[in-house]
């Protein structure tokens, strides 16, 4: 992982230098970006049986390629492709089995989700910004699509560690709405999912419709 972060940071300081040798006043641009994104995370629309939740967060980055509409840049589509983490702390209990069965686990110690996904986002950009201008007003908004390659659910039940990888009832494409605003490096970021986390699974006979909500910030590196 510290090889492919050190490639990006590597890309985007030559990317910079090419930008400030080649570009004048009045160039259309391109404006590729490493992002980073930390989240505040929120099971959204939870069963009424498992509705409280503790601490959860998430990271996610990668890079975004920027497709201008206008010379002046400051109207643009970004297209990406990244990877991207969340811990959750739930009250849902999984019990292994053919199949996978689903009930409250408030009683359960330690009870943690665990998601690695890779992410593809895509943003329809406005910005301030100029050729020559890497500190300004943005405001991006669009659609961010992910493939889980890995769902973890831990707990302790009597005091035995309990480890269920990968479910079969795990929706592993998700689709979330996302915004980003703000000025310069530091900016506000919210991710609102469409997707259901799992299909055809219920507790007491009602389906699990949860929903993935993250609130935090993003960091954009030219």
């Amino acid at each position: 992982m510290k090889y492919i972060l050190s490639f990006f940071i590597l890309f985007s300081v030559f990317n910079i230098q090419a930008q400030n040798d080649s570009l004048q006043i009045g160039d259309k641009y391109w404006e590729d970006q490493l992002y980073i994104n930390v989240s505040y995370n929120v099971l959204n629309n939870q069963p009424v049986e498992v509705s409280k939740s503790g601490f959860s967060y998430g990271f996610s980055g990668g890079y975004i390629k920027d497709i201008p509409f206008n010379k002046s840049g400051k109207v643009a589509l970004g297209i990406g492709l990244g990877y991207g983490f969340d811990s959750f702390s739930h009250n849902l209990k999984v019990i292994k089995g053919n199949p996978n069965r689903f009930e409250s686990g408030s009683d359960l110690k330690s009870n943690k989700l665990r998601l690695h996904n890779i992410e593809i986002p895509i943003e329809f950009r406005w910005r301030t910004s100029t050729a020559n201008t890497y500190s300004f007003w943005r405001i991006y908004a669009g659609l961010k699509v992910s493939y889980n390659i890995s769902n973890v659910f831990t707990y302790t039940d009597v005091n035995v560690p309990v480890n269920i990888s990968n479910l079969n009832e795990f929706n592993k494409w998700q689709t979330g709405l996302t915004m980003s605003a703000g000025y310069g490096t530091f900016n506000f970021h919210v991710y609102y999912g469409l997707t259901s986390l799992f299909k055809n699974a219920s507790i007491n006979n009602n389906p699990i419709n949860t929903k993935i909500v993250r609130l935090g910030l993003s960091f954009y590196l030219l």
